[in-house]
């Protein structure tokens, strides 16, 4: 039997409704769903789920992440489309099963054992023959041969013969039934577990998302479900030694809050990582507390292993932070401003003001491991007279880890993410380490930033001094915006670098030294004025002026002059400092070399890094946080039997054949008996010929 992919027909005055009843009922309607809901997976698969709106507009621009929103690709799995296909998907299907159980059940219990004799020549497996043997040992014998061979057979007595009628493999039109059946459970799983009923109960009792900020507790009851929600999925965070029990529902436009039959108290949380950084195992020892009974259930949950009360299972999502303390020692980065402490915990902001603009700053996490890869470290240090200019600026504020050797993984400790936010509400994240990373041979503090969060933090290396800590640094980055200090290093750097026999040069290299010093502190700004957002400072005002005032062919070597009276007048301005400060001046040598080649280029960077101030992690007490994912998914019995009943229904289709076997005994009138035998299958293939050959010899074994 052949199964229809036409619809039902109705008997209906309407064609409009006899066609629409035909077209859902029908296998090519079911198909063409199926396959939409494959598309839509792959985009819900490609298109990352439930981002920030933020994260589309800069993937997809205003336009399109406008459209995307709109058909609802940023949440496909809830969105009203994707729920209309799975609902018109059960209806269809459930229709194909009720047109074709029917015709399938007959199929089942039917032999055909009322075919003619005749018929049997028409099949492409036939076979005839003649036994010595009567009607009835021939009979015995065939009998006990389907029998034993696993046939079901069906016997017909006619007054001119016998007509055995046998089958075997019905199962592949119960695998029919299987797979089809599977789909209804499997859709209608996810129909229950999905946020239909969700936004049936928002709808109908008037509860709306909640999009503002505060405390939990402080969210009115119309952006509440009951803990009585037969279905849900929603997120719980719960920091070290806290306890909490309100859960949150993430919707397109907001959060919900779900209320939980219970508390969850975290008492430790246990993470152990790769040497790569990654997290290899994380778990959490929580005690579940009853609110009904006040019952405290102590219990472990861990990756793939949640654990269960009241029908609500409790998995181990991720971890975060629980609102670590924090101590920042913020370093200004221009002259007149001492440096301060902050303190705070992640989650929570402060103000800071200055005489330009006020900034909030929001401490947004703390990673006490940071595995990174630093290639092979190189020896010896650069030499900036080496540097040429233009093409120097493709090293400002990269990637912390950029080398160009293998890579070699190390953990290079603690590190404090926070952002800075403007009065329009611009922020920018920033990414400092607490410690020096060696990078090339040099010990060097990252200070990363980034304008959004697709991005990549771009870092600034700063030089550690003869303490490994940033002090000289910042004390040579302060002391470039102080006039007073950079008049007092051009007059020292002119006394050392004129020649004695010449002092004629004096007045001249002292007016090359000061405009030098002036372009790279950005105090003097090359060409006209309104280029002064494309050069603030550093080597990009030298490369600038050189752009503007210089011959191309002569610009190699004024650019190698300018740079030695450069790197000789940042020495002495940095010793100028020191000595302001009353520590001892440092000494030429192949340690201060290394120092100040890689400041020149630290500061250079500096003058793109978009903060007045730089805050350094200088202490923390990590609290850590779980997140747990509790989930009350009445609709999981349902997909694990649709799947189930999937596999068994498409093995069943593929690998058992059916087949059916007519045998015709039939007396020959001289104690003999003539035998016609015919195999029907559905698919005609090597192995039905075997077993038809086999069979064949054994029925007509000894025939003439």
């Amino acid at each position: 039997m052949s199964l229809p992919t036409t619809g039902l027909e109705v008997s209906s005055r309407s064609r409009a409704w006899r066609d629409a009843v035909e077209l859902l009922s029908s296998m090519r309607f079911a198909i063409s769903l199926l396959t939409v809901i494959c598309i839509a997976s792959v985009i819900g698969t490609v298109i990352k789920q439930h981002e920030p709106a933020n994260n589309y507009v800069n993937q997809f621009g205003p336009f399109w992440a406008d459209v995307f929103g709109a058909v609802g690709l940023y949440a496909v799995y809830s969105a009203w489309w994707f729920l209309l296909i799975l609902a018109f998907l059960v209806i269809s299907t459930s229709l194909c099963i009720a047109r074709n159980l029917p015709k399938i059940t007959a199929d089942l219990r039917a032999y055909k054992e009322n075919l003619r004799e005749q018929s049997l020549n028409a099949f492409h497996h036939k076979a005839q023959g003649r036994l010595a043997e009567g009607r009835d040992a021939a009979y015995a014998r065939i009998g006990t041969l389907l029998t034993t061979s696993g046939w079901k057979a069906k016997v017909q007595m006619r007054p001119e013969g016998t007509m055995i009628a046998a089958r075997k493999g019905m199962a592949n039109k119960l695998g029919y039934l299987a797979a089809h059946s599977s789909i209804v459970l499997i859709c209608l799983g996810g129909l229950f577990d999905g946020d239909l009923v969700v936004r049936a109960q928002m709808a109908l009792l008037g509860k709306t998302p909640f999009t503002g900020g505060g405390m939990l507790r402080d969210v009115s009851a119309e952006h509440r479900l009951s803990e009585r929600n037969p279905t849900f999925r929603a997120n719980l965070l719960v920091p070290e030694s806290g306890r909490a029990g309100t859960a949150l529902i993430s919707m397109s436009d907001g959060v919900v809050l779900q209320e939980l039959p219970f508390d969850i108290e975290l008492k430790k949380f246990i993470v152990d990582y790769y040497e790569t950084g990654m997290p290899k195992l994380f778990a959490s020892e929580i005690v579940i507390h009853d609110r009904e009974t006040g019952q405290a259930i102590p219990a472990t949950v861990k990756v793939n292993q949640p654990a269960f009360h009241r029908g609500i299972a409790i998995y181990q999502s991720s971890f975060d932070d629980g609102g670590s303390h924090l101590k920042l020692h913020a370093l200004p980065l221009k002259a007149g401003t001492p440096p301060f402490d902050i303190e705070g915990r992640v989650g929570e902001s402060t103000t800071l003001a200055s005489a330009e603009q006020q900034l909030t700053l929001e401490l947004a996490g703390l990673r006490v491991i940071n595995v990174e890869n630093l290639g092979a470290a190189t020896t010896g240090p650069t030499d900036v007279r080496k540097v040429d200019l233009i093409s120097s600026l493709e090293e400002h504020l990269g990637s912390g880890a950029k080398t160009k050797a293998g890579k070699t993984l190390h953990n290079v400790g603690p590190s404090v993410s926070y952002r800075l936010r403007d009065a329009a509400g611009q922020a920018r994240e920033f990414n400092n380490y607490m410690l020096p990373v060696e990078i090339d041979g040099q010990r060097v503090y990252l200070a990363g930033v980034r304008d959004t969060p697709n991005e990549n933090f771009r870092y600034l290396r700063i030089p550690v001094d003869d303490k490994d800590s940033m002090d000289g640094w910042m004390m040579l980055r302060r002391a470039l915006t102080d006039p007073a200090l950079r008049a007092e290093a051009v007059r020292r750097y002119v006394t050392k670098a004129t020649p004695t026999d010449k002092p004629e040069m004096a007045q001249q290299l002292t007016v090359t030294t000061e405009r030098v010093l002036g372009l790279f502190s950005g105090a003097e700004v090359p060409g006209a004025k309104d280029d002064a957002s494309q050069a603030p400072g550093g080597l990009m005002s030298l490369s600038r002026f050189l752009e503007t005032t210089v011959p191309e062919a002569e610009r190699p070597r004024i650019s190698e002059v300018l740079l030695r009276i450069l790197n000789g007048a940042l020495f002495e301005l940095y010793n100028t400092a020191r000595e302001q400060a009353g520590l001892k001046a440092a000494e030429p040598g192949e340690a201060s070399q290394g120092f100040m080649s890689l400041a020149v280029l630290s500061l250079s960077d500096s003058f793109l890094y978009p903060s007045p101030v730089l805050l350094q992690l200088a202490d923390f007490t990590q609290v850590q946080a779980s997140v747990f994912q509790v989930a009350r998914a009445p609709g999981k019995t349902l997909v694990y039997i649709g799947a189930v009943l999937l596999i068994i229904g498409v093995f069943a289709m593929l690998y058992v054949r059916e087949r059916r076997l007519w045998i015709w005994l039939q007396d020959d009138g001289q104690g003999g008996t003539r035998v016609s035998t015919a195999l029907s299958t559905t698919r005609r293939t090597l192995d039905a010929d075997h077993e038809f050959d086999r069979l064949k010899q054994d029925i007509l074994k000894d025939a003439a």
